[in-house]
């Protein structure tokens, strides 16, 4: 296994602080492409927890072509009450939680699937593997592995992510999915070329993911281990 001379995390060793602010990393406006800035925070689709405006305007403009993908994550709920025989209420309720983990943990999440498809070495992973995460209450010996995507409405959305992170430079967009009993949250993650990020390739990613999750942290800052620091 490989050593590192230092952890991933220029806050690794850290403790937790209270009311920390939330990490999220690089975002645009999906209506209208606007990066975010720290005086323009953006607000994150309620149905999904994964699209992001810069406003209310563009939320509204941006309904029409999203009502199909957040009207189908709420009947894939739906189904799931049915099929494990589980109240609707209870799985709603897993659902939004999970939603909002995933909203927490964006920078962290992105970070261990770009490490985890090797994207440094083999951007082309990319558009071949996801990383699948398995929460659960215990322990299981399968929790990080990759996995595909069959759904059509969720591969549509993929898709056009795609094509406009494409069309700016970057290699893609990386799935990350995550998953608790029977419900389950797609993490969409465009990335930029290997050449822009600062941080170099980790083995010890889902060590990493380990300890900041478990410890209830979201202020995860990934460090550049890359000589050009």
């Amino acid at each position: 296994m490989t050593t590192y001379a230092q952890p991933a995390a220029a806050n690794y060793h850290t403790p937790p602080v209270h009311g920390q602010q939330r990490q999220r990393g690089y975002r645009i406006c999906d209506q209208c492409h606007t990066p975010e800035t720290p005086s323009l925070k953006f607000r994150l689709c309620g149905g999904c927890m994964t699209t992001q405006y810069c406003s209310q305007d563009c939320q509204r403009e941006h309904w029409p072509g999203h009502k199909a993908i957040c009207q189908h994550m709420a009947s894939q709920i739906s189904k799931v009450a049915l099929t494990t025989g589980s109240s609707p209420s209870s799985d709603e309720h897993l659902a939004k939680n999970l939603r909002k983990f995933t909203s927490a943990y964006t920078s962290l999440l992105g970070w261990a699937g770009f490490q985890a498809l090797q994207l440094k070495r083999i951007p082309a992973n990319v558009r071949q593997n996801a990383l699948l995460i398995d929460l659960s209450y215990h322990n299981h010996v399968e929790s990080h592995r990759r996995t595909y995507i069959r759904d059509p409405l969720v591969t549509a959305d993929i898709q056009r992510r795609e094509e406009r992170c494409r069309h700016s430079g970057g290699i893609g967009t990386l799935v990350v999915i995550i998953q608790c009993g029977g419900v389950s949250q797609v993490m969409p993650v465009e990335v930029d070329p290997p050449a822009k990020i600062t941080w170099d390739t980790r083995e010890d990613w889902a060590s990493v993911l380990a300890h900041f999750v478990e410890s209830g942290r979201t202020d995860f800052k990934p460090i550049s281990t890359t000589s050009r620091g």
